[in-house]
């Protein structure tokens, strides 16, 4: 497998979090996302989007961070990222679409961008544009966690989910921006547990070969 990512990607940090929880070495290709690389004639072949991440596997290439690491929970089992349960399968996956879907796109790189070039917003602007949205999208989470987490260490249940792999990273983008994280003690006493984790700490950005000295 190759992974095609960058270090402070977000959604290619969630990749990495499944991967090492699933135990698959990866190759990784790194492309500088605010130099433009993912917009080049031979990245834009393998993925037309000009996104990452993007997983190389089996002759295809799968895109999309939710859909590749169904895709590895799927075909690599254990550890299970969804429960067996369909009604705790879909308090999971809200879970994580409400940081893949609610949260993210509104703090994307081509989104602030937007903000910055064609609406001329200063970066003040921009940095409380991109304050209130994770804020207010973990203020909902929050609420959430606090009714299906058993243990005070996993968003659900008792066990790593896909809810976690997608909370760490956003908990990075969090902090990255100056949240106010003091209304989401849940929230930040689990990423502080599952940074214990060597499958989560092997996945932080700063660890990447790619990462700026």
């Amino acid at each position: 497998m190759r992974l095609h990512g960058y270090w402070r990607s977000s959604a290619a940090y969630r990749v990495r979090i499944a991967l090492n929880l699933k135990g698959v070495a990866c190759e990784q290709a790194a492309h500088h996302l605010v130099r433009g690389e993912q917009r080049g004639p031979d990245y834009l072949a393998l993925n037309p989007q000009g996104l990452v991440p993007a997983l190389e596997t089996g002759g295809d290439v799968l895109t999309q961070s939710l859909a590749i690491i169904e895709y590895l929970d799927e075909t690599i089992p254990e550890p299970a990222l969804l429960p067996r349960d369909a009604r705790a399968r879909a308090q999971v996956r809200a879970m994580a679409l409400s940081v893949a879907c609610d949260i993210h796109p509104l703090n994307n790189l081509r989104v602030v961008d937007y903000l910055r070039r064609e609406l001329a917003q200063p970066e003040g602007a921009v940095e409380r544009w991109m304050r209130h949205w994770i804020e207010t999208g973990f203020a909902a989470l929050e609420a959430a966690v606090r009714r299906h987490s058993r243990d005070g260490r996993h968003c659900h249940g008792d066990a790593v989910t896909m809810a976690d792999v997608f909370l760490a990273p956003q908990m990075y983008n969090a902090r990255r921006v100056g949240c106010d994280l003091a209304g989401v003690p849940t929230l930040v006493a689990i990423d502080a547990a599952l940074m214990a984790l060597p499958a989560f700490a092997a996945a932080a950005p700063e660890r990447q070969p790619d990462a700026p000295a």
